[in-house]
């Protein structure tokens, strides 16, 4: 065999046992290069920001998503989403990526856990043959699909294989939608008093609906359908407050073009409350709050289903009695039915619940809303499906999956990964805990820093060799913080009496002031029902959630928070000009690509092209903009800065700005120095998200900050710095309440809440309240257990 033919033999054989990566540049990545393992656990570490994600799941995820939709026919391509090569100069060995993200499950308000997975499908197929009486197919039993009678339907019965005779049966529901709610559970009804101010017209902007100008198509409308706007609505006829009020769509003409014209209240149902309330504007939200009132449909009694849908019982049960029930419950009410005609349905629903059990969900039911799972909870149902697949040599890629779980569930959860290991599978996880990174097989570590700092391989390897290798994961593995020798003593309480919010029992509990506290448990056991049922919503109560950021490609760190509006202001004064100029949304976006600095290229069937604007070379403004100058820096140089760089240049001089210097301290002091002004949201990983939220709500005159989870996505040594803002928030005089599983968290508290002993019905009651060292020295809870193996006592 020749020398050239050996190689090209060594090479093939390379390609099978691993997953070649060279040159990728994806967002801050510099010509990465890498060699991962198949069949294999490979973890990512690095600090937040530092290119995991971009190498992981932009780049090698990405790149296997888009080579398996080109197996496609064009035809079938133009369906599919348009999907870009990523920067890279090759990828050899790729196989089927199946992506396991922590994005939230959606925000349709129809969709549940069980809805979400298959198990609504598989109960309702059960329901359809076994239930008594028997009321129609499958969809019978959804709540998705509007109820209709089918009277007169034909069906046969057979005996011994041949049709013995055909039955008339005399009502055969096709749906199972409550008609009252439409499916949703729950009703709505409008406070008239919040949703106008009726001793004003509707000129001087009576209407308190987001978006209802007088000077824009709204008030045209209203003056088409006859309304006076210059009379306060308290001197409308009834039929004037009809027509403004609940008028059905009406077809009008105004300024000769035809137009529809509908009441204010089914406007809002239709553009607000179709919507989950998490994924309206903030505004927007706020005013559906206020304005809103929500409250248990009383037909259904918030199953959802018709009266018909629950009078088909199976063993005493119908179907919305089963979705309620707690899924641990469920499974073991299900393990008894013994039915052969539907044994493989069985055998596939008891499977199904089991995995739920076995990935630390069984406290879930099936009607819960799937908008209301935590970004940790909707990766594990997601993972549910894979758990009992047949595919081997498959990619799995995770995004922190230990997102979400106490300590006692991290090592489950690890079984799960080593068991999608042990079948022959790729598994790729990025994470920071180190109980995670111990059990992989090889580890990437990126950085050294982030940003502009990190995209850059620092250390691949084994577990052993990364322990002993000089980079930041390194040196902070085998960190432990100490519990605190003095805490701080309370300066009051929040009472909290008689907490019942979902599987809370009856809790009473004194919330101390003044200090931080953190309330741990396991996953499941009561922590964020104690939070939103009972602290949430308080005077002077600022929540920082994990709720997603709401944001299109052009929104940025500099339009969330804020920071735009001075900065623009700035400019303007300088110049003498008008601020819409400094905006890339309105007066000085680029006309060629409109604002966005690229430009999409639609190619029909194929792949949508992106490419820089050459007009404004991906600046986004036009060139006349771009001669405006504040402290020798144009907008779009401003904007190109880091947080770091915009705070020192506002901070002095001409380009001093102290509004902008403000919001860019918070920034700074949530560990974001990093971060471009420009950079796009869609780009930020999901800590960065987070650190942006809670330094844009730091703003907000508030006393107690309750902070759910603030260490999801922080490296070992960022969690550090965090301790140290919490630290600050604190002595600045104001109480801080977090929602934490990380050791380093608690131990750092002052105070220690600790619900249990359990999940669901397991859980919702106080196990323990105290101060770390106390907890560490009972131990009677299994956060007791693990903090003490963590601090080495």
């Amino acid at each position: 065999m020749s020398a050239t033919t050996e190689a090209t033999a060594r090479h093939a054989a390379d390609s099978h046992d691993v997953i070649r990566v060279l040159g990728a540049r994806v967002n801050n990545l510099k010509d990465v290069s890498v060699e991962l393992p198949k069949r294999r656990l490979t973890v990512f570490t690095g600090v937040s920001g530092s290119g995991k994600s971009s190498l992981v799941f932009a780049t090698i995820a990405a790149e296997s998503q888009r080579l398996i939709n080109e197996t496609y026919s064009a035809f079938l391509q133009g369906f599919m989403p348009s999907l870009t090569r990523p920067e890279v100069d090759l990828l050899e060995g790729l196989t089927t990526a199946i992506i396991v993200d922590q994005e939230r499950m959606g925000a349709n308000p129809r969709s549940t856990v069980g809805t979400a997975t298959d198990a609504n499908a598989m109960l309702r197929i059960l329901f359809s043959r076994l239930g008594t009486p028997h009321i129609g197919p499958p969809t019978a039993f959804s709540f998705n699909v509007p109820t209709r009678k089918a009277s007169g339907v034909m069906s046969t019965e057979k005996a011994g294989g041949r049709v013995e005779k055909a039955v008339v049966r005399d009502a055969v529901y096709l749906g199972g939608m409550c008609p009252r709610c439409e499916g949703m559970g729950s009703v709505s009804d409008f406070d008239l008093t919040a949703l106008y101010d009726d001793s004003k017209s509707l000129a001087e902007g009576a209407l308190t609906v987001p978006g209802y100008s007088m000077d824009g198509w709204y008030g045209r409308l209203f003056q088409g359908i006859g309304l006076d706007l210059d009379k306060p609505i308290a001197k409308y006829t009834k039929k004037e407050l009809n027509t403004l009020l609940y008028e059905e769509p009406t077809k009008i003409k105004v300024e000769g073009i035809n137009l529809t014209y509908e009441g204010v209240i089914p406007k809002v149902q239709k553009t607000m409350l179709s919507k989950d309330i998490d994924a309206l504007q903030p505004h927007v939200r706020r005013f559906v709050e206020r304005v809103i009132t929500f409250q248990t449909c009383p037909e259904c009694e918030g199953t959802r289903l018709t009266p018909e849908a629950r009078s088909s019982r199976i063993k005493g049960k119908n179907i919305a009695d089963l979705c309620e029930m707690q899924i641990s419950d469920l499974a073991a009410w299900v393990r008894k039915l013994e039915q052969p005609s539907v044994a493989p349905l069985l055998t596939g629903l008891q499977h199904l619940l089991d995995s739920f059990t076995e990935i630390g969900l069984g406290y879930l039911s099936l009607d819960r809303s799937a908008g209301t799972l935590s970004g940790g909870e909707a990766q594990r149902t997601k993972m549910i499906r894979h758990l009992g697949s047949s595919l081997t040599d498959v990619t799995y890629v995770f995004d922190e999956p230990t997102v979400g779980l106490h300590p006692h569930d991290i090592e489950r959860m690890n079984g799960l990964l080593l068991q999608l290991r042990d079948k022959g599978n790729t598994v790729l996880v990025v994470e920071h805990k180190p109980e995670t990174i111990a059990i992989a097989d090889h580890v990437v570590d990126l950085g050294p820093g982030a940003g502009t700092g990190g995209g850059v391989v620092c250390f691949e390897g084994t577990v052993e060799e990364l322990r002993t290798s000089d980079t930041v994961t390194g040196r902070h593995f085998g960190y432990r913080a100490s519990v605190k020798d003095e805490v701080r003593s309370a300066s009051g309480v929040l009472e909290v009496r008689g907490a019942s919010t979902h599987n809370l029992q009856d809790v009473d509990v004194d919330v101390p002031l003044g200090v931080l506290c953190v309330l741990t448990g396991v996953a499941g056991s009561g922590k964020s029902s104690l939070v939103t049922g009972s602290i949430a919503g308080r005077e002077g109560v600022v929540v920082v959630d994990q709720g997603a950021i709401k944001g299109s490609r052009r929104s940025n760190p500099a339009t969330y928070t804020g920071l735009l509006e001075p900065i623009r202001k700035a400019f303007a004064k300088a110049n003498g000009v008008k601020p819409a100029l400094f905006s890339s949304n309105s007066e000085g976006a680029c006309p060629t690509c409109n604002g966005a600095g690229v430009i999409f290229i639609d190619l029909g069937v194929m792949a949508t092209v992106e490419s820089p604007c050459e007009e404004c070379e991906g600046r986004r403004f036009q060139a006349s903009v771009l001669e405006y100058t504040l402290g020798g820096r144009n907008i779009a140089e401003v904007l190109a800065m880091s947080v770091a760089e915009a705070e020192q240049f506002f901070a002095a001089g001409e380009a001093k700005v102290p509004a902008a210097h403000t919001i860019l301290d918070r920034l700074a002091d949530v560990g974001l120095g990093y971060l471009s002004l420009g950079q796009p949201l869609t780009t930020l990983s999901g800590g960065e998200r987070q650190r942006l939220k809670l330094a844009t709500q730091m703003a907000e005159k508030g006393s107690v900050y309750v902070l759910d989870e603030p260490t999801t996505g922080l490296h070992l040594a960022d969690v550090e710095n965090l301790l140290g803002l919490l630290d600050r928030l604190v002595d600045s005089g104001r109480s801080v309440i977090v929602i934490e599983h990380h050791q380093a968290v608690m131990a750092h508290a002052d105070w220690i809440i600790d619900l249990g002993p359990g999940a669901g019905r397991d859980g919702g009651r106080v196990v323990f309240e105290g101060t770390p060292a106390d907890l560490v020295a009972d131990r009677s809870t299994l956060t007791g257990q693990h903090l003490a193996a963590y601090v080495g006592r």
